[in-house]
Protein backbone atom coordinates (compact mmCIF):
# COMPACT_ATOMS: atom_id res chain seq x y z
CA UNK A 1 0.00 0.00 0.00
CA UNK A 2 1.27 3.46 -0.94
CA UNK A 3 -0.04 6.39 1.13
CA UNK A 4 -0.45 9.71 -0.71
CA UNK A 5 -1.57 13.23 0.06
CA UNK A 6 -4.16 14.65 -2.31
CA UNK A 7 -2.78 17.06 -4.92
CA UNK A 8 -4.01 19.71 -7.33
CA UNK A 9 -2.79 18.38 -10.69
CA UNK A 10 0.22 16.94 -8.88
CA UNK A 11 3.72 16.65 -10.34
CA UNK A 12 4.91 13.95 -12.70
CA UNK A 13 6.72 12.17 -9.84
CA UNK A 14 3.42 11.84 -7.96
CA UNK A 15 1.74 10.12 -10.90
CA UNK A 16 4.76 7.89 -11.52
CA UNK A 17 4.46 6.67 -7.92
CA UNK A 18 0.71 6.28 -8.31
CA UNK A 19 1.22 4.20 -11.44
CA UNK A 20 3.76 1.99 -9.64
CA UNK A 21 1.53 1.43 -6.60
CA UNK A 22 -0.44 -1.82 -6.46
CA UNK A 23 -2.80 -0.07 -4.04
CA UNK A 24 -3.02 3.61 -3.09
CA UNK A 25 -4.62 5.36 -0.14
CA UNK A 26 -5.30 9.10 -0.32
CA UNK A 27 -5.08 10.85 3.05
CA UNK A 28 -8.17 12.83 4.01
CA UNK A 29 -7.83 12.91 7.82
CA UNK A 30 -4.59 14.84 8.06
CA UNK A 31 -4.46 18.47 9.12
CA UNK A 32 -4.39 20.64 6.01
CA UNK A 33 -0.94 22.00 5.16
CA UNK A 34 -0.58 25.13 3.02
CA UNK A 35 2.16 25.83 0.47
CA UNK A 36 2.16 22.22 -0.76
CA UNK A 37 0.86 20.42 -3.84
CA UNK A 38 -2.45 19.97 -2.03
CA UNK A 39 -3.62 23.27 -3.48
CA UNK A 40 -0.77 24.15 -5.83
CA UNK A 41 0.62 22.99 -9.16
CA UNK A 42 3.49 24.30 -11.25
CA UNK A 43 3.28 24.74 -15.03
CA UNK A 44 5.76 25.91 -17.69
CA UNK A 45 5.18 29.29 -19.32
CA UNK A 46 7.16 31.40 -21.77
CA UNK A 47 8.63 33.19 -18.71
CA UNK A 48 9.51 29.96 -16.87
CA UNK A 49 7.84 27.90 -14.12
CA UNK A 50 4.59 29.35 -12.78
CA UNK A 51 2.83 28.14 -9.61
CA UNK A 52 -0.97 28.12 -9.68
CA UNK A 53 -2.52 28.16 -6.20
CA UNK A 54 -6.14 27.48 -5.29
CA UNK A 55 -7.25 29.85 -2.51
CA UNK A 56 -8.86 28.17 0.48
CA UNK A 57 -11.21 29.62 3.07
CA UNK A 58 -9.80 30.70 6.39
CA UNK A 59 -10.82 28.53 9.34
CA UNK A 60 -10.04 31.08 11.99
CA UNK A 61 -6.60 29.69 12.73
CA UNK A 62 -7.91 26.33 13.91
CA UNK A 63 -6.44 23.19 12.44
CA UNK A 64 -8.65 21.92 9.64
CA UNK A 65 -8.90 18.38 8.35
CA UNK A 66 -8.07 17.94 4.68
CA UNK A 67 -11.53 16.56 3.98
CA UNK A 68 -13.13 19.75 5.35
CA UNK A 69 -11.04 22.32 3.46
CA UNK A 70 -13.27 24.58 1.40
CA UNK A 71 -12.28 26.31 -1.81
CA UNK A 72 -12.51 30.09 -1.78
CA UNK A 73 -13.81 32.17 -4.69
CA UNK A 74 -11.23 34.85 -3.92
CA UNK A 75 -9.48 36.49 -6.85
CA UNK A 76 -11.48 34.84 -9.62
CA UNK A 77 -8.91 32.02 -9.52
CA UNK A 78 -10.77 29.63 -11.82
CA UNK A 79 -10.68 32.13 -14.66
CA UNK A 80 -7.03 32.98 -13.98
CA UNK A 81 -5.92 29.35 -13.80
CA UNK A 82 -7.66 28.39 -17.01
CA UNK A 83 -6.27 31.42 -18.84
CA UNK A 84 -2.79 30.52 -17.58
CA UNK A 85 -3.12 26.92 -18.74
CA UNK A 86 -4.40 28.01 -22.13
CA UNK A 87 -1.65 30.59 -22.60
CA UNK A 88 1.06 28.14 -21.53
CA UNK A 89 -0.08 25.13 -23.55
CA UNK A 90 -2.13 26.29 -26.51
CA UNK A 91 0.90 25.64 -28.74
CA UNK A 92 1.50 22.19 -27.25
CA UNK A 93 0.64 19.15 -29.39
CA UNK A 94 -2.27 17.90 -27.29
CA UNK A 95 -3.85 20.87 -25.46
CA UNK A 96 -6.68 21.22 -27.97
CA UNK A 97 -7.30 17.49 -27.76
CA UNK A 98 -7.78 17.53 -23.97
CA UNK A 99 -9.06 21.07 -23.35
CA UNK A 100 -12.73 20.11 -23.28
CA UNK A 101 -12.01 17.52 -20.58
CA UNK A 102 -10.39 20.06 -18.24
CA UNK A 103 -12.39 23.22 -18.97
CA UNK A 104 -15.48 22.17 -16.94
CA UNK A 105 -13.37 22.04 -13.77
CA UNK A 106 -12.81 25.77 -14.16
CA UNK A 107 -16.43 26.58 -14.92
CA UNK A 108 -18.15 24.63 -12.13
CA UNK A 109 -17.94 25.69 -8.50
CA UNK A 110 -16.58 23.00 -6.18
CA UNK A 111 -17.08 23.44 -2.45
CA UNK A 112 -14.33 21.14 -1.17
CA UNK A 113 -10.70 20.97 -2.27
CA UNK A 114 -10.51 17.20 -1.79
CA UNK A 115 -13.45 16.60 -4.13
CA UNK A 116 -11.98 18.91 -6.77
CA UNK A 117 -8.53 17.33 -6.56
CA UNK A 118 -9.73 13.75 -6.64
CA UNK A 119 -12.09 14.22 -9.56
CA UNK A 120 -9.24 15.84 -11.47
CA UNK A 121 -6.96 12.94 -10.52
CA UNK A 122 -9.50 10.43 -11.82
CA UNK A 123 -9.69 12.34 -15.12
CA UNK A 124 -5.91 12.51 -15.47
CA UNK A 125 -5.50 8.79 -14.86
CA UNK A 126 -8.24 8.05 -17.37
CA UNK A 127 -6.62 10.24 -20.04
CA UNK A 128 -3.16 8.81 -19.45
CA UNK A 129 -4.57 5.31 -19.57
CA UNK A 130 -4.19 3.62 -16.20
CA UNK A 131 -6.62 2.83 -13.41
CA UNK A 132 -4.97 2.78 -9.98
CA UNK A 133 -6.64 1.02 -7.08
CA UNK A 134 -7.35 4.06 -4.91
CA UNK A 135 -9.24 4.49 -1.66
CA UNK A 136 -9.59 7.38 0.78
CA UNK A 137 -8.19 6.91 4.25
CA UNK A 138 -10.63 6.06 7.06
CA UNK A 139 -8.39 7.41 9.84
CA UNK A 140 -5.10 9.22 10.24
CA UNK A 141 -2.09 6.99 10.79
CA UNK A 142 0.95 8.65 12.33
CA UNK A 143 2.97 5.66 11.12
CA UNK A 144 1.92 3.47 8.22
CA UNK A 145 2.00 -0.34 8.59
CA UNK A 146 5.27 -2.15 8.03
CA UNK A 147 5.83 -2.78 4.34
CA UNK A 148 3.75 0.21 3.25
CA UNK A 149 5.23 3.29 1.56
CA UNK A 150 4.49 6.67 3.10
CA UNK A 151 4.61 9.44 0.49
CA UNK A 152 2.30 11.88 2.26
CA UNK A 153 4.99 14.44 3.05
CA UNK A 154 7.80 13.42 0.68
CA UNK A 155 6.48 14.91 -2.57
CA UNK A 156 6.75 18.63 -1.83
CA UNK A 157 7.37 21.80 -3.91
CA UNK A 158 10.50 22.62 -1.89
CA UNK A 159 12.03 19.16 -2.13
CA UNK A 160 13.77 17.68 -5.17
CA UNK A 161 11.94 14.58 -6.32
CA UNK A 162 15.22 12.72 -6.80
CA UNK A 163 16.12 13.32 -3.15
CA UNK A 164 12.67 12.48 -1.80
CA UNK A 165 12.14 9.36 -3.91
CA UNK A 166 15.09 6.95 -4.07
CA UNK A 167 15.15 5.16 -7.41
CA UNK A 168 13.10 7.82 -9.16
CA UNK A 169 14.70 9.37 -12.24
CA UNK A 170 12.87 12.10 -14.21
CA UNK A 171 12.80 11.31 -17.91
CA UNK A 172 13.08 14.33 -20.22
CA UNK A 173 10.27 14.76 -22.72
CA UNK A 174 9.24 17.39 -25.26
CA UNK A 175 8.21 20.74 -23.76
CA UNK A 176 7.04 23.78 -25.72
CA UNK A 177 9.57 26.12 -24.13
CA UNK A 178 12.42 23.61 -23.81
CA UNK A 179 14.73 25.55 -26.12
CA UNK A 180 14.21 28.68 -24.03
CA UNK A 181 14.45 27.26 -20.50
CA UNK A 182 15.92 23.81 -20.91
CA UNK A 183 13.99 20.80 -19.65
CA UNK A 184 11.98 21.64 -16.51
CA UNK A 185 11.52 18.47 -14.49
CA UNK A 186 8.65 17.43 -12.24
CA UNK A 187 6.12 20.00 -13.33
CA UNK A 188 2.39 19.36 -13.08
CA UNK A 189 1.12 16.22 -14.75
CA UNK A 190 -0.73 18.41 -17.28
CA UNK A 191 2.63 19.57 -18.63
CA UNK A 192 3.40 15.98 -19.54
CA UNK A 193 -0.11 15.25 -20.80
CA UNK A 194 -0.46 18.34 -23.00
CA UNK A 195 3.01 17.85 -24.48
CA UNK A 196 3.11 14.06 -24.88
CA UNK A 197 -0.49 12.90 -25.05
CA UNK A 198 -0.76 9.07 -25.32
CA UNK A 199 2.98 8.69 -24.72
CA UNK A 200 2.63 10.12 -21.19
CA UNK A 201 2.26 6.66 -19.70
CA UNK A 202 5.55 5.56 -21.23
CA UNK A 203 7.31 8.51 -19.58
CA UNK A 204 5.83 7.56 -16.20
CA UNK A 205 6.93 3.96 -16.64
CA UNK A 206 10.48 4.93 -17.57
CA UNK A 207 10.78 7.35 -14.65
CA UNK A 208 10.40 4.62 -12.04
CA UNK A 209 12.80 1.77 -11.36
CA UNK A 210 11.10 -1.53 -10.61
CA UNK A 211 12.22 -4.64 -8.82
Amino acid sequence: MHHFATTYLGPVSYYAQLYAAEEARIEQWEHYVKQTYRNRCVIATAQGPLPLTIPTESNGGEKCLMRDVRISDHGNWRHLHWNALEAAYRQSPFFEYYADDFRPFYEKKYDYLLDFNEQLRELVCQLIGFTPRVELSTEYLHEVPAGDTDLRTLIHPKRLCTEALPGYEPRPYYQVFKERHGFLSDLSIVDLLFNMGPESLLVLMKSEEYG
